[in-house]
Parts: structure tokens; C-alpha cells; sequence
């Protein structure tokens, strides 16, 4: 699954996708009703292709789990996070059957499929491969492009030179020094 972009925000509902940076955050925006909020670096942040799930071996990511639950429902909706404790047990059993029953919680089932279900109702619920495949397309058309590029004669190419910068001297975007403070 590809979760790029998809975060999880501590004392805030459900799930955000970045959208924007700011000097000391990012700009968010809910998955489930598209209102955009600034969101600072002393927020908890988490990334959903970074979390894990506890199994008998080696932790399993949330994205496998979640191409599992897919792939399972061919695509769509998975059981609902309010079930009974015993149904959400045994369904998350079905999909991972190694995960570790002391440290897994039901509460951690119901907060993945909680996003799994927010994930596929809005439609940011995609397969890696279609992302890799138009990744090469553009690839492709960017390798195209240059190609053009290069065949436009010296003199309508634009000016490419570099200014030197003394070493020491930081270049400051905006802010105009005019003198002594």
C-alpha cells in the first residue's frame, strides 16, 4: 500500500495527509472533511508508512497489513472498528495469524481498521505498483522532454551562469539589510 504523505496526529481525529510546509510545521489537511490546519513541530506527528504492528517475529508495517485487509476484501470495506471485541479479534487474527496477542490490544485493531475504512471510503487507498508504474511514465516523458530540450539552438538557450557567493555570506530570502541595527 502506498501511504506517502499520510499521517496520524496526536489529540487530533482521524487522518491527515500533508499538503503545505511551514517554517516550524506542516499544513494538513483532514482525509474525511478537507479542512486544511497548521500543524507544529510540538505536535505529536506519526506517519503511517513508520508504524508497525507486533507479531511473534519480525514487526510487520501498517502497509502490509493493509494490502492484506485488500486484498482479503478484494478492495473494499473491512469489518467496522466498533464491532464486538471477539469479531475484531478474530478478524485481525485472519489477517495476520502471527501477530503477538500480549502486546497487539483490540484497541490497536480498531484504530487500524478505523483508517483502513477512512482510507478506502475517500479513495487514498492505493497499491504500490500503480504509483511505481506512473512514476516510470513520467520518468519516461521527462527523458522525452530533454531530449527536445536539447535540440533548441545556443542562442535561445536560457542563461545558465552561476553568481559566486563569498564564503561566509548567506544569501537571505525576503529581508533587505539596510545598514547598521
Amino acid at each position: 500500500m502506498n501511504l506517502e504523505g499520510i499521517i496520524s496526529i496526536s489529540g487530533m481525529p482521524g487522518l491527515h495527509k500533508v499538503v503545505g510546509k511551514l517554517k516550524n510545521g506542516v499544513i494538513v489537511e483532514s482525509l474525511a472533511d478537507k479542512k486544511r490546519t497548521p500543524v507544529y513541530s510540538h505536535q505529536q506527528i506519526s506517519t503511517l508508512e513508520d508504524i508497525s504492528m507486533f507479531t511473534t517475529g519480525d514487526n510487520k508495517p501498517v502497509s502490509d497489513i493493509m494490502k492484506a485487509i485488500f486484498e482479503k476484501e478484494t478492495g473494499g470495506l473491512c469489518i467496522d472498528h466498533k464491532a464486538d471485541e471477539k469479531e475484531i479479534a478474530a478478524y485481525f487474527e485472519g489477517v495476520v495469524p502471527d501477530y503477538d496477542k500480549e502486546r497487539v490490544h483490540i484497541s490497536n485493531m480498531r484504530k487500524l481498521f478505523n483508517w483502513y475504512n477512512t482510507l478506502q471510503q475517500t479513495g487514498n487507498l492505493k497499491l504500490k505498483e500503480e504509483t511505481t508504474d506512473a512514476a516510470d511514465d513520467t520518468k519516461t516523458k521527462a527523458h522525452h522532454t530533454e531530449e527536445k530540450h536539447t535540440k533548441i539552438p545556443a542562442k535561445h538557450k536560457p542563461d545558465n551562469t552561476r553568481v559566486a557567493i563569498s564564503k561566509g555570506v548567506t544569501k537571505t530570502a525576503g529581508v533587505r539589510k539596510t545598514g547598521t541595527a
